[in-house]
């Protein structure tokens, strides 16, 4: 009896062994470079090339507000005003301090003339003739000081009345009717008409290999509204929050439609690379090493080789080191094999 259980023992251990020598059936690929085009879409919104920031250049409370976000205005409309109180004060002291220079000239010029005669005549002094000389050159001088400070004053003025710089669009408010504003402090932002710049927030990689600098844009409510642009400014640092790059696209003869804040699409194409693309289902793993199968044609089995994975897509990867032009490996049925494994395949799957 256990002569007979040892027999049938050794049976089963053949059929395993014999089992596990079976080819098993595989999809397999060669290896070669193919041309790798990419194209990358992002989303921005369009903003107008130059934003003015508008303030008041005196303080003072505001009496009115005349516009609000969103709304068109010319070069010159009035947007806010100030209560001109102070101003108007200044401007009426400003005023009196004139008249009291020119009297004051009229007093030295008479006085002048008085003692240009008598000095003439012999019946004054060279000394007060001097004298009355010097006060009729200080006399003009307060006249011009007075006047600098009258135009000062009606500058003043003219500055509790805030105008549009350009004809633009308001899109930033600071301001409401009642409160205190400061001088040199922005109340209203306003772009201006002209020219537009798509924006966007990227990679700081993302233009580095772009095969030009020319972006495709289209509105994305409307993907048939489309515009050609150019990169124009990339901002220099990084945003260490989003780790994005501001990048400005200047907009070629900007279809009517893509207007101040509307949302667009970017749509930047790297250039050409010669690369290893393979199916996702090629891919293996050596721990927590990227691997596939390679075939030996000659002994059709397979072994484990890792490589480096350069970029994921959908339904492919990219392989950049670890595989050459010419390799062979397995892109379907991969999870069945182990190294040493002979396999069987009908033909080539390709790219």
């Amino acid at each position: 009896m256990l002569v007979l259980m040892q027999a049938l023992a050794g049976c089963d251990r053949a059929d395993s062994v014999a089992t596990a020598k079976q080819p098993i059936l595989v999809r397999v690929q060669t290896v070669q470079m193919v041309d790798r085009t990419i194209s990358i879409v992002l989303t921005g919104d369009v903003q107008a090339r130059t934003l003015a920031q508008l303030s008041f250049r005196v303080t003072g409370r505001v009496t009115e507000r005349l516009v609000d976000v969103g709304a068109h205005v010319e070069a010159g409309d009035v947007l806010a005003r100030l209560a001109p109180t102070e101003q108007q004060a200044d401007l009426a002291a400003a005023t009196a301090a004139v008249a009291a220079a020119e009297s004051r000239l009229k007093v030295a010029t008479a006085n002048f003339e008085r003692q240009k005669t008598l000095l003439a005549k012999g019946f004054t002094t060279r000394a007060a003739y001097d004298q009355a000389q010097e006060a009729l050159g200080g006399a003009k001088s307060a006249l011009e000081v007075a006047k600098a400070q009258l135009g000062t004053a009606k500058d003043a003025l003219t500055y509790t009345e805030l105008r549009a710089s350009a004809a633009g669009v308001i899109t930033v408010r600071n301001l409401e009717a009642g409160q205190v504003a400061q001088a040199a402090l922005s109340v209203f932002t306003l772009a201006q008409d002209g020219d537009r710049d798509a924006v966007f927030d990227v990679h700081e990689t993302f233009f580095r290999e772009a095969e030009s600098d020319r972006i495709a844009l289209a509105l994305v409510s409307d993907p048939a509204v489309t515009a050609t642009g150019h990169v124009r400014e990339i901002s220099p640092t990084v945003d260490p929050k989003t780790g994005t790059v501001h990048v400005k696209v200047a907009i070629e003869n900007p279809p009517a439609a893509m207007t101040l804040g509307s949302p667009v699409t970017g749509t930047a194409t790297w250039k050409p690379e010669q690369r290893i693309v393979l199916p996702w289902s090629a891919l293996a793993a050596v721990g927590a090493t990227p691997a596939v199968w390679r075939l030996d044609r000659a002994s059709k089995t397979v072994s484990l080789k890792t490589v480096t994975v350069d970029d994921y897509g959908t339904g492919t990867i990219v392989i950049s080191h670890g595989l050459a032009p010419g390799d062979v490996v397995v892109v379907e049925g991969g999870k069945l094999l182990s190294p040493g494994q002979i396999v069987t395949y009908d033909a080539e799957s390709r790219s």
